[in-house]
């Protein structure tokens, strides 16, 4: 397979390697970008481990959450002006409501519901939303929690560019209780873990893993009988980097997410569980189109 620029180009972009290091990383791998990734992890070359691509589109993330429900969604549209725009702000706003106030599955649930004070469906008011503004939109994603007995507490960073929903289920009621929700939620906005806790990683992304390492491990000329120790520290110290409650609290390092949890529970004599989490950042995933400048005029020459 005939390796590209614009292959290489990409591949610098998730990994951040040099280009000559890519370029051998795609030819080593017949083209297969995944395994290029894989390829230069094991050298030690890649500077980022799980680049899922570019955040690059508009709009506004918003969680909002009141006793034990909470919602969060993402509205996507063109620029970032229409997202500052307030009639735009209200609709999201609006949406997140009515995704906590009904137990929604999925946006195409969502478009069916009625958006309030218009006698229109959500579907209706996001396509009057377009006509009015002037810019596409789409309801991207959504999100709900319900903690039954228990607190949901939202966070909205950067004007709308992170969201996060925390679900903590426990009798107590102390304000104690809702502030840590709070600065949870900050602490996953800020930290982006990738998994609740180590038995939630899959086993073969914990595969992959170690296999990385071994390789690494056995290329940096360590001896094979020692190998496997080297595996067991650095595993837990992947889990540690990647689940919510094994990562270092933001606010206080030396604290374990998790005893942060059970310190608390200890001190109220009521047992909490940090049960679930949403963080959305605006855009994640979506590749936005680059212009190619260059290409336009050639075209526009040849008319």
């Amino acid at each position: 397979m005939s390796i590209t620029a614009a292959m290489v180009s990409e591949l610098r972009k998730k990994t951040g390697a040099g280009m000559m290091d890519c370029k051998k990383a795609l030819t080593e791998t017949g083209g297969n970008m995944d395994e290029a990734v894989d390829f230069l992890r094991k050298k030690g070359l890649s500077a980022a481990a799980k680049k899922s691509g570019r955040i690059a589109s508009e709009g506004a993330v918003v969680a909002t959450a009141e006793g034990s429900v909470g919602a969060i969604v993402e509205v996507n549209a063109e620029t970032d002006f229409v997202a500052k725009n307030v009639a735009f702000k209200t609709f999201v706003a609006d949406v997140c409501d009515i995704v906590r106030a009904i137990d929604i599955a999925d946006v195409e649930a969502l478009k069916a519901a009625a958006y309030p004070g218009t006698g229109r469906t959500v579907a209706e008011e996001l396509t009057h939303q377009i006509a009015t503004i002037g810019e596409n939109m789409s309801i991207r994603r959504l999100a709900r929690a319900d903690a039954g007995q228990g607190i949901v507490t939202s966070y909205v960073h950067g004007a709308g560019k992170i969201g996060v929903l925390v679900e903590l289920q426990t009798a107590s009621t102390d304000e104690k209780v809702v502030d840590l929700g709070k600065k949870l939620a900050m602490h996953v906005a800020a930290a982006a873990p990738q998994y609740l806790d180590r038995d939630s990683v899959p086993a073969d992304v914990v595969a992959k893993e170690k296999e990385i390492m071994r390789v690494k491990a056995l290329d940096s000329g360590k001896p094979e009988k020692i190998v496997e120790k080297i595996i067991l520290g650095q595993i837990n110290k992947y889990f540690g980097e990647v689940c919510l409650m094994e990562q270092a609290f933001v606010m206080d390092p030396d604290q374990k997410v998790g005893k942060l949890v059970a310190a608390l529970s200890k001190e109220l004599g009521s047992e909490i569980k940090l049960n679930s989490y949403v963080r959305y950042q605006l855009g994640e995933g979506i590749e936005k189109k680059e212009d190619d400048f260059a290409a336009e005029v050639a075209a526009m020459s040849k008319q």
